[in-house]
């Protein structure tokens, strides 16, 4: 099995899934982890970063905030989403192996990144088109 952990500089799970510029990706064999590494995303956008999982063959998503068109790109792609999740990129794959990582797929982009903010409306985007 493969988890992702969208990821930032400071090892914890990065808080904008359509903008996360790397993955960390973890080898789970027996229910543990056996190998991990860094992932760079090339491009931005939930459509892309979907496809970058999937090619990578990912099984399971662990991030932060995330939108609607995100959830059914990665649905799609048949990877499962635990979204909402902050702090420790390896304590939340740990709690995940455990079984003490609360699964959430809803979408839950409701960030303020500097000048802009997302708001969403009854469909739960985040003001960008799913393409």
């Amino acid at each position: 099995m493969k988890i992702a952990v969208a990821y930032d500089s400071d090892e914890n799970v990065f808080q904008h899934f359509g903008h996360t510029e790397q993955f960390k990706i973890y080898e789970i064999e027996n229910n543990s982890v056996v190998d991990s590494r860094i992932l760079s995303s090339d491009g931005e956008g939930h459509s892309a970063l979907a496809q970058l999982l999937e090619h990578e063959n990912v099984d399971k998503l662990i991030c932060g905030g995330i939108g609607g068109c995100a959830v059914n790109a990665l649905g799609e792609a048949g990877i499962e989403i635990f979204a909402g999740i902050s702090g420790n990129a390896d304590e939340a794959v740990k709690n995940l192996l455990n079984g003490t990582l609360e699964q959430t797929t809803s979408p839950n982009c409701s960030h303020h990144h500097g000048e802009h903010s997302h708001n969403h409306d009854k469909d739960h985007s985040c003001g960008h088109s799913c393409h």
